[in-house]
């Protein structure tokens, strides 16, 4: 299809990762979708860390997947080694992580969206969004190119009104380099959303042949992690080492002595940065008493020198970047090929739009990622294709989709950037996550892929393997009542010192022992033909039922609040009782149940009684 006119379902305003997971799914759900970069090298370009995944991210990678988005498959096309985070602190919080070359990830994504049917790519830069009189919208480039649309995504990443900073040097730049977005926060002011001011940083880029290896400690990837996509059969071996090294006592020295340099503590940065991911020079002050930081050496790419140097992000003068990083062991003679430098950027008030990610003011205007004053790719990605199906649904006047807390990682981080007002960049944690041993990593196709396949992202081959997955538990399943005698399992469990009751004990009796697994099992007769997936589920299900369990209850007692709906023309100021807080903020935020008007800061439990009461005497389902 060729684009033969400047008339589209959807415009997606940005061409990072919630930019092309917005994209995608939108045109491969039927819409007529132009995805505007203002520059088609930063297409899916990872601006920070070479990397996908990590503590919670890695989950968000996997619900992606499992409703039919890209990030996983393209993450796995451009992988140099891939870990498990978390292995000591049990399967609720295992996280996977991949080392990508990101130039592949770039290329690779780029050349998706090319060859994706009813979406098309275009260099520009949007200035202007106006709604005209019959509800569509028409977004203007700077170039005064006009298209109108259904539906427009914003999804601008760090891109509005940003600056890059490297001591008392700042450039009006986005990230790398590339040219910033300057006109389009005006534009968002005039349709009437609040805007606020955000930063985030990047380290240095250091010669990888400048590096004394020696003195750090290589961590190579594990062959035994499952790949991120359910439709990637394995992971290839590690194409390229991680290094790990410490700062010194030298570099906290540095640091205090230049610190009336740092643009953070001198005044010269405005935006409010993540507590969760503090420059060097901001730890070595908020953590005085550490005598050392851990510090990650990370390859861009398969064919460059540059390393990453993860944990040691800066916005210091360069000449003092230089004494910080050669402090550091095995940096000593390290050359530097990039400046790390900070990042200030525009982003809105994401208690603006409600659950769809859709503007609660102005219907067919969605928003997704780092504008919405979120970090991170994974957490872009996730609300990227959120946004690209809703805006889909809105298009054809379906009825909306949306996530919640209990069944994804990404409904919690929609929920909490919708109802709490985020006074600094949001990075999803598992902590944030109450129900985190249900939302595994390995079992978000399970949770999710049905989702996927109801709203049409999910094909007949995903499908396939996921139905697989459900018949192989299935039959897995019918074995767990089967009881074994001691002469079966005593080699066993003598050989794993776990005691022998002389008794026979069922398949899911043996499971539970902490040293037996269902592989055990299998060498036993058991289990015969089901695939390692299917086995591990299994395994965590019978291990953790009792925690399982507990956790469904909790679901159980939450959804009665869920489930009690807040009219959306409800007047809180003149409900008797409120506090006056209360009734200032469920005005502005209008959540849509009591379980989200729970949630936000400045609503007690006495208020929601208030509410409860109020919707028994005033409203009849």
């Amino acid at each position: 299809m060729k684009m033969t006119n400047k008339h589209f379902d959807v415009v997606v305003i940005g061409a990072g990762h919630a930019g092309c997971e917005a994209a995608l799914a939108s045109a491969r759900l039927g819409c007529k979708t132009l995805l505007l970069a203002t520059n088609l090298d930063t297409v899916a370009f990872l601006a920070c860390n070479p990397s996908v995944g990590g503590t919670a991210k890695g989950q968000i990678v996997k619900e992606i997947d499992a409703l039919g988005g890209e990030m996983a498959k393209n993450a796995d096309k451009s992988l140099l080694q891939m870990r498990m985070l978390n292995r000591g602190k049990g399967p609720a919080v295992f996280s996977p992580r991949a080392q990508v070359d990101k130039n592949a990830y770039h290329y690779n994504m780029k050349r998706t969206v090319e060859n994706t049917p009813n979406l098309f790519l275009r260099q520009g830069e949007a200035v202007d969004v106006t709604r005209n009189s019959d509800g569509t919208f028409t977004v203007k480039t700077a170039v005064d190119l006009q298209y109108t649309c259904k539906a427009a995504i914003f999804c601008c990443g760090v891109y509005l009104n940003s600056r890059t900073i490297v001591g008392q040097c700042v450039r009006d730049s986005g990230p790398n380099g590339f040219a910033n977005a300057k006109y389009l926060t005006a534009s968002l002011v005039k349709l009437g959303f609040n805007v606020s001011r955000f930063k985030t940083g990047t380290p240095a880029r250091v010669k990888l042949d400048s590096i004394d290896l020696n003195k750090t400690i290589e961590q190579r990837g594990e062959s035994d992690v499952a790949p991120f996509s359910f439709v990637t059969d394995s992971i290839p071996a590690t194409k390229r080492s991680c290094y790990l090294t410490y700062s010194t006592e030298e570099t906290k020295r540095i640091i205090l002595e230049n610190k009336h340099l740092a643009p953070i503590y001198n005044g010269s940065i405005n935006g409010v940065g993540p507590r969760y991911c503090p420059s060097i020079e901001d730890k070595v002050v908020r953590f005085a008493d550490k005598e050392r930081h851990q510090i990650f050496l990370e390859p861009e790419s398969e064919y460059t020198c540059e390393f990453y140097v993860q944990g040691a992000s800066s916005s210091m003068p360069a000449d003092i970047q230089e004494q910080i990083y050669h402090s550091i062991e095995g940096l000593e003679n390290v050359e530097i090929m990039r400046d790390a430098y900070a990042i200030e950027y525009d982003c809105i008030d994401a208690t603006q739009l409600n659950a769809t990610l859709m503007s609660k003011r102005i219907a067919g205007l969605f928003f997704a990622g780092q504008i919405n004053g979120t970090s991170g790719y994974e957490e872009a990605a996730g609300q990227g294709i959120v946004a690209g199906i809703n805006a889909e649904r809105y298009v054809h006047g379906k009825s909306p989709f949306t996530l919640r807390r209990d069944n994804s990682y990404i409904g919690v981080l929609i929920d909490d950037i919708t109802t709490k007002e985020n006074t600094e960049p949001y990075r999803m944690m598992t902590s944030r996550a109450e129900y985190r041993l249900i939302l595994r990593q390995d079992n978000a196709d399970l949770r999710l892929t049905e989702l996927g396949r109801q709203i049409g992202l999910v094909d007949d081959c995903r499908y396939a393997k996921y139905l697989r997955k459900k018949e192989q538990i299935s039959l897995a399943e019918r074995e767990l009542s089967k009881v074994v005698s001691p002469k079966i399992y005593g080699p066993l469990f003598e050989e794993k010192n776990e005691p022998i009751t002389g008794a026979g004990l069922t398949v899911d009796e043996m499971l539970r022992r902490p040293n037996i697994t269902a592989k055990d099992i299998q060498t036993l007769g058991f289990f015969a033909g089901i695939d390692s997936d299917a086995l591990y589920q299994i395994e965590l299900e019978c291990k953790y039922r009792g925690y399982i369990e507990k956790e469904e209850e909790a679901i159980a007692q939450a959804s009665k609040l869920e489930n009690k709906l807040l009219p959306e023309n409800i007047d809180y100021s003149k409900i008797e009782g409120l506090r006056i807080e209360a009734r200032l903020k469920l005005n502005k935020i209008r959540p849509r149940n009591l379980g989200q008007a729970s949630r936000i800061l400045g609503v007690s439990p006495a208020d929601i009684q208030i509410l409860i009461v109020y919707l028994a005497q005033n409203i009849h389902n």
